[in-house]
């Protein structure tokens, strides 16, 4: 049985914390494919524009070379990915575990058996750190 991952991500200024989801995600899968949040999925979901424009942070993940497929997730909801691709398992940073987001994310996909699975979220590089760094408003 292949087991499908799904990675979504805004991905903008992609860094290290990236790469470290997306290569331990291919570890837990058959198929990985990398959902790339649009510039309107990051402002509604984060309140703040990507740094990089769309088409380039799609090319930037297609290229890692831990990724089957990246697709434009337009989707801030992702039961509605799941709908769309019916991956087995999505993979998030742990910032997310235990919060009401990813508590309703996990009852949400396992009701359609699909699971998510956290990841160490990288503590020394973040994009909003980046942005602090580089004095651009979040």
């Amino acid at each position: 049985m292949t087991v499908l991952g799904y990675a979504p991500g805004a991905f903008d200024m992609f860094h290290i914390g990236h790469l470290n989801i997306l290569r331990r995600a291919r570890l837990e899968c058959d198929h990985l494919i990398a959902g790339v949040a649009t510039d309107e999925v990051v402002h509604q979901a984060k309140g703040k524009r990507p740094i990089i424009p769309f088409a380039e942070r799609l090319e930037i993940v297609r290229s890692v070379r831990h990724v089957d497929e990246a697709v434009p997730d337009p989707h801030v909801d992702k039961l509605d990915s799941w709908r769309e691709l019916r991956f087995d398992v999505l993979f998030k940073g742990d910032d997310w575990r235990g919060t009401e987001r990813g508590n309703r994310l996990e009852a949400e996909l396992g009701a359609v058996g699909a699971r998510v699975v956290y990841f160490p979220y990288t503590l020394s590089t973040s994009s909003s750190a980046l942005r602090r760094l580089m004095s651009i408003p979040s």
